[in-house]
């Protein structure tokens, strides 16, 4: 099955980018998500699937890519767009936030086209919402709709590539690099030098200012380690090994969530200013970051109870962290004393406590009658063990879970 063919089991992005593409252009129309994710085969797809002319052009090219470049680009599409009377085109620019200024750019190139009423689409596409979103400064307010796409969920990988729950715990939801799960060292090899060298290289080290490029890749590496435990920055400053402040430590592992591969989950407190002030939870946006950084095998992972119970946690984490980055949700852990629940969903007024069933003591799960009694009308769900089985619950869109 060919990548395009593939990228059809993301239906619900497609059918939305589709419909906002047949309406007139009121607004740009950003695909944003970390790499390897399919934007690209996404908008191809629904170019194929409108009737009306494109043109499709990328950024991730070896020549200098500039405001001058963007320009004759969109006038190309202008051009496009002119010929083909009242249905108009679209253009579609890919890696946006490699050219410098763009922001500014694509400004005054859309408000001229408002202005003349040119019937012409534009999607942007990103790797990294983080840094598109640096770009998208205040003058683009009002502008544009964002297209979210997360990682690869257990569901898709199951359809795509017949992934069964312990091989998407293992070789997560990065489907480029499916093919190669036949081969671990291979398929590790080639996460590690195309898609976290590349990552951490292109879309990070280039595109932003990093004054500690090492410090940022060892705190990668710890996110990967510690994915599913709390520390806080003094802590991580000394496994690191570096004198640094924890200012900085936090704006790293801002950069790396928006680069779709380590996230740090805030404290729930009912009180925001306390909840940015905590601890982070360190959680991985897709197990395949800590399964190829460990350099174990599927056989030695999976088969030690400690370490496979880490994994299940760190998958519903993912799973949870990734519809928090597509805007459906909010996501938190709580903490009081010993007791501890291992995430905390919110979205509106609907809060759901979830505790996963692991290598830890029974105990450890006490803590969600706590949440319940102290943050009503909170509802508690346990994952794995006698609760919802690890396979229903990372099937199932978080929506689903939350509407109870």
């Amino acid at each position: 099955m060919s990548e395009l063919e593939r990228s059809t089991f993301r239906r619900a992005p497609l059918d939305e980018l589709v419909g906002r593409l047949r309406k007139p252009p009121r607004h740009l129309q950003v695909v944003a998500g970390p790499r390897q994710v399919g934007k690209t085969t996404l908008v191809e797809q629904a170019l194929a699937g409108i009737e009306r002319p494109h043109l499709f052009v990328s950024a991730d090219e070896p020549a200098l890519r500039d405001a001058a470049w963007l320009a004759a680009q969109w006038e190309r599409a202008r051009l496009l767009a002119a010929d083909a009377g009242r249905d108009g085109a679209v253009l579609a620019l890919d890696e946006i936030q490699k050219v410098p200024g763009w922001s500014e750019t694509v400004k005054r190139l859309w408000d001229e086209d408002r202005r003349a009423r040119r019937p012409l689409a534009v999607v942007l596409l990103g790797s990294a919402p983080l840094l598109m979103q640096q770009g998208m400064t205040e003058s683009l307010a009002g502008r544009f709709e964002v297209l979210h796409l997360p990682h690869w969920s257990f569901a898709e990988m199951r359809e795509a590539f017949g992934f069964d729950v312990d091989r998407f715990l293992y070789f997560g939801g990065y489907p480029g690099a499916a093919p190669f799960a036949g081969d671990p060292p291979r398929w590790r090899r080639y996460l590690l030098d195309s898609l976290v060298e590349t990552t951490i290289a292109r879309d990070v080290l280039l595109l932003t200012r990093v004054d500690k490029p090492a410090l940022l890749r060892r705190l990668f590496e710890l996110g990967c380690r510690y994915s599913g435990q709390v520390l806080s920055y003094t802590k991580m400053l000394g496994q690191l090994h570096d004198a640094g402040n924890t200012t900085t430590l936090a704006h790293y592992l801002e950069l790396l969530a928006g680069a779709g591969m380590v996230t740090g989950l805030q404290k729930f407190s009912g009180a925001e200013v306390r909840s940015r002030a905590s601890s982070p939870k360190l959680q991985v946006l897709n197990t395949a970051l800590s399964t190829a950084q460990s350099g174990l095998s599927p056989e030695e992972l999976l088969g030690d109870p400690e370490l496979y119970g880490r994994l299940v946690e760190s998958a519903v984490g993912a799973h949870l962290a990734n519809a928090a980055a597509a805007g459906r949700c909010e996501l938190f852990y709580w903490r009081e004393g010993n007791l501890e629940v291992d995430f905390v969903v919110r979205a509106g007024r609907r809060l759901l406590a979830i505790e996963v069933k692991s290598a830890r003591p029974p105990t450890a799960h006490s803590g969600l009658a706590s949440f319940v009694d102290r943050f009503p009308p909170a509802r508690p769900l346990l994952v794995g063990g006698g609760g919802v089985p690890v396979e229903e619950f990372l099937a199932r869109p978080v929506e689903d879970w939350l509407r109870g």
